[in-house]
């Protein structure tokens, strides 16, 4: 077997460990810290099968490594996250390289703004006086979730969708100021009328965006790589 068909292995087993830690998340609130272990230590079998070398490339993912592990501390010592996300996020810093983590990051936030808009609209204190503030509520989560999920989608090889063979160009543009002015307004409300705090499973949001790198970015490649070699 080559390095290369070793590395997708490799990649193949980080998207396993991935959807675990998704799963455990959304069941139990909580990412091992077996899992996460294990992310971090068969990240240097993942260098080697690449060829990456310890400088500057090895260098290059322990310092993000050490980057995102601080820097999510903070947001962790300020309630934002658990410590299992940032444990997770951090292990898996050593595996990508920096673009292609920011773009898990990009993900992981847009997957994680819209489980937030989600849980909010469905944790509304608001009376039976306040259905216009309701409708608004989920009216804006609701475009919130498909606009992220656009965005996912065009950012992962999506062909983005051609409105102008329907209308004009201006009214486009007038149509798409008026629904983010809507989503922005529907947002206060639901930020501002919690009955109380509920916990977002950020692991299953940072799980779906590597989980959506590594099928999009890697699989293709991993695919014509076990063709090439006859094993596809």
């Amino acid at each position: 077997m080559s390095d290369v068909e070793f590395r997708y292995l490799l990649l193949g087993g980080l998207a396993i460990a991935l959807a675990i830690a998704a799963v455990t998340d959304l069941r139990r609130r909580q990412i091992d810290n077996w899992l996460n272990a294990a992310i971090a230590l068969c990240a240097p079998l993942y260098w080697w099968a690449s060829n990456l070398t310890l400088w500057p490339d090895v260098a290059w993912q322990i310092g993000i490594c050490l980057i995102v592990f601080f820097g999510f501390a903070v947001i962790f010592a300020r309630g934002g996250m658990g410590g299992g996300d940032v444990k997770l996020l951090a292990a898996l810093a050593l595996w990508l390289p920096p673009m292609v983590f920011f773009s898990v990051l990009f993900l992981t936030s847009l997957v994680g703004g819209a489980m937030s808009m989600v849980a909010g609209a469905r944790n509304l204190s608001l009376g039976s006086g306040d259905s216009g503030k309701r409708s608004l509520a989920f009216s804006a989560t609701t475009l919130w979730v498909l606009g992220s999920c656009y965005i996912a989608w065009v950012m992962n090889g999506g062909k983005p969708l051609d409105a102008t063979a329907l209308l004009p160009a201006a009214i486009i543009k007038i149509a798409l100021f008026a629904l983010l002015g809507l989503t922005a307004v529907g947002a206060i409300v639901v930020s501002r009328n919690q009955k109380s705090r509920l916990p977002v499973p950020y692991g299953l949001a940072i799980s779906t965006g590597g989980l959506l790198v590594i099928f999009t970015q890697f699989l293709p490649s991993a695919r014509a790589a076990f063709a090439a070699s006859g094993l596809g």
